[in-house]
């Protein structure tokens, strides 16, 4: 017997699955103890709206019989070692998803990796960390596994349409996550174990007879008659395919300047920057699930928007990337630079809850640089993190001003009020914090919307704004600021023949994901129009 049954029960039920058990057996199945059934959970979700947790699950049930297996796919690859190849510039979710889809499809991946591979970037990490320096070339941005890869995880997608969502978790699953991540609603992976995934990802691809090459940045494009032949490397050499898949990723700012100067066809876009915004998570958790002590249930999380206006002109106010029971982190890729992002662990067990708080950066904003022309959204991001950094550096007398990630901070209340905080909280942010009037840090184009979306968060969250949570900046590189325009249908560059942008840095997707499915719909579409 099979049948589908959902349920919405308590957090002490659903989530303990000896217990989840026995209810099923006695309130459903109604057989007895010595009788044998399987089960398995197809959807889990917790719902918290109503001042009551309660939890949401439609589970399988087999009664007599053996289940099916769980997954469709099979991590069994063909040899493409002798076969055509295609050149993918960047090893971030849509660069390994785009060289696993072309093995699949009989074309042999280059991928190619400024950075270094997944265990060997650590040691950059902690360098950022401890000693506040940057290697541009490998940090919390760049190297295997792209931006994603020491973060959060985070792998819910609102971009169901745009591939095979179910196909993406099950092929991370193949490759060393859990299989929790098959019915979550709000899937993530953990940053203590995105690094094994990554490396297996990277396994699967050099077995089947793929290449993987770190440390090698690209630094030009080779264009005949508008098509592209190949890429050259800083190490000059020059490597050819039968297209070029652009996942680069929204921090390669080289990348987009060098399409730029070869005249390359480029667009500015809409992106968004703010700050980070840190409560202890005991708070969030009180917040949303009504309780003292949230017991088996996972660390809560947030989601807020608000719609505010600002020289009579309306911006939208949102958080992004919400991490509870995680880290702020610096994710700067230059010397100069303050940037901050968020992680967490698998288990979300730091006693810190963060998200971004950003506004939403529009073509007015980005006037004063309307000569840079496609560059000119770049150049704004750009002087916001060093606006930060140099105010950071020049109060610090404790760390080199060439080294400095300092994080400029101010208590939530105080910045409301215009007051500069005599104490900062204790934070996650290891390089540390320094007490700034975060309006004198930030542009007013993001300060004074900032301000006025909080306290709308304030009055949608009981408890979310006061001086037991602080501001940590800056947080900028939510997207890129620049999209590389492509065929609708085909996905080719606009202008280049056989060139294909992919992913975040292109501008065509938001997150692990997005990215993967990007990745593999640029390589069906390479294989289907030269393969």
């Amino acid at each position: 017997m099979q049948q589908i049954i959902s349920l919405t029960l308590e957090p002490e039920v659903a989530l303990d699955d000896a217990i989840l058990r026995q209810y099923i057996q006695k309130t459903y199945l109604k057989i007895a103890d010595s009788e044998d059934f399987n089960f398995r959970k197809l959807r889990q979700s917790i719902d918290a709206r109503k001042g009551q947790v309660k939890i949401n699950l439609d589970i399988e049930v087999f009664a007599g019989e053996i289940p099916p297996p769980e997954m469709e796919f099979r991590k069994d690859y063909p040899d493409v070692s002798k076969k055509k190849q295609a050149i993918i510039v960047g090893a971030g979710p849509a660069g390994m998803f785009a060289a696993l889809r072309l093995i699949e499809l009989g074309i042999k991946p280059i991928l190619l990796e400024r950075g270094k591979d997944v265990r060997a970037r650590r040691r950059d990490l902690a360098a950022i960390n401890k000693d506040h320096v940057v290697n541009p070339e490998s940090n919390y941005c760049f190297g295997e596994g792209g931006a994603g890869t020491y973060s959060d995880g985070k792998l819910y997608t609102r971009s169901k349409k745009r591939g095979d969502v179910r196909r993406i978790l099950e092929i991370l699953v193949a490759h060393g996550s859990t299989n929790e991540i098959l019915y979550d609603a709000h899937p993530h992976i953990g940053t203590n174990k995105l690094p094994s995934v990554v490396a297996d990802l990277r396994e699967s691809i050099l077995k089947a007879g793929g290449e993987v090459h770190f440390d090698t940045k690209v630094i030009d494009f080779k264009v005949v008659n508008e098509e592209i032949k190949g890429v050259i490397t800083a190490d000059v050499r020059e490597l050819t395919g039968i297209g070029v898949i652009l996942a680069t990723g929204h921090s390669a700012r080289d990348i987009f300047e060098l399409l730029h100067q070869k005249s390359i066809l480029i667009e500015t876009k809409p992106f968004a920057m703010g700050v980070r915004i840190e409560h202890q998570q005991s708070l969030i958790d009180a917040y949303q699930y009504h309780r003292p002590e949230r017991g088996l249930l996972p660390a809560a999380s947030y989601s807020l928007v608000a719609q505010t206006y600002y020289k009579n002109i309306q911006r939208g106010v949102f958080s992004f990337c919400m991490c509870p029971g995680g880290f702020i982190v610096p994710a700067a890729t230059a010397e100069g630079e303050l940037v901050v992002n968020g992680m967490s662990p698998s288990r979300r067990d730091s006693k810190y809850a963060n998200s971004g708080v950003v506004v939403a950066i529009n073509e007015i904003d980005w006037q004063k640089y309307k000569h840079l022309g496609p560059l000119a959204g770049l150049q704004l991001q750009k002087d916001v993190e060093q606006k930060a950094f140099q105010r950071a550096a020049n109060s610090s007398l404790s760390v080199s001003n060439k080294h400095c990630q300092l994080a400029p901070s101010q208590r939530l209340n105080d910045f409301l009020t215009g007051k500069i905080s005599r104490e900062l909280l204790p934070t996650s942010y290891q390089p540390g914090l320094v007490s700034m009037d975060m309006v004198e840090v930030l542009p007013d184009i993001i300060a004074r919307p900032l301000q006025e979306g909080l306290r709308e968060f304030g009055k949608k969250m009981k408890g979310y704004v006061s001086n037991e949570a602080q501001l940590i900046g800056i947080e900028s590189r939510t997207s890129s600021p620049v999209r590389i325009p492509r065929d609708k249908e085909s996905l080719e560059h606009l202008q280049v023949k056989r060139l294909f942008p992919c992913g975040e840095g292109a501008g065509f997707a938001g997150g692990i994901v997005s990215a993967a499915m990007d990745g593999e719909r640029c390589a069906e579409q390479l294989v289907r129009i030269y393969g």
